[in-house]
């Protein structure tokens, strides 16, 4: 089921310009209503149910409608993030209550490598993906004869 907004919680990101659900979004659906200062999915139809803005959100003003088979009736998937990790609360038909926390990062923010330390691949044309054939420990990948 496609993302939507809690429209008692969202306070738009405080009036910025890009909402953290905006600039998470990976297919774009998040818009900012600049008259209501509130932000709406605007292709429901279109999402792919990531949860990126619910994780991403500061007041947790974002929910995905769970599939019964994952979700069922009177159940809930709840995440809070934190600078160093997600917290998961899953609140079972029963009334049970878990928590499940997980880090976010391995690494301190900025300090990642995009090349993972190899070096990096200049030739659009080349079969090999990036950093091959370093990356997987070998000299130089098969060809055919």
């Amino acid at each position: 089921m496609p993302s939507y907004v809690i429209t008692e919680k969202c306070d738009g990101c405080k009036g910025q310009d890009k909402t953290a659900c905006m600039y998470i979004c990976p297919n774009d659906l998040m818009v900012l209503d600049k008259d209501k200062m509130k932000a709406f999915n605007r292709a429901p139809d279109m999402c792919w149910e990531c949860m990126c803005c619910v994780k991403i959100c500061p007041q947790q003003a974002m929910d995905v409608r769970g599939y019964a088979d994952f979700v069922p009736l009177g159940a809930s998937v709840v995440p809070l993030r934190g600078s160093e990790d997600i917290m998961w609360t899953i609140k079972f038909r029963n009334g049970v209550v878990k928590r499940f926390k997980f880090p976010i990062r391995t690494t301190a923010e900025g300090s990642a490598v995009p090349s993972g330390g190899f070096a990096e691949h200049d030739d659009i044309n080349s079969a090999a993906l990036a950093n091959e054939p370093e990356c997987i420990g070998i000299g130089a990948l098969p060809t055919i004869k």
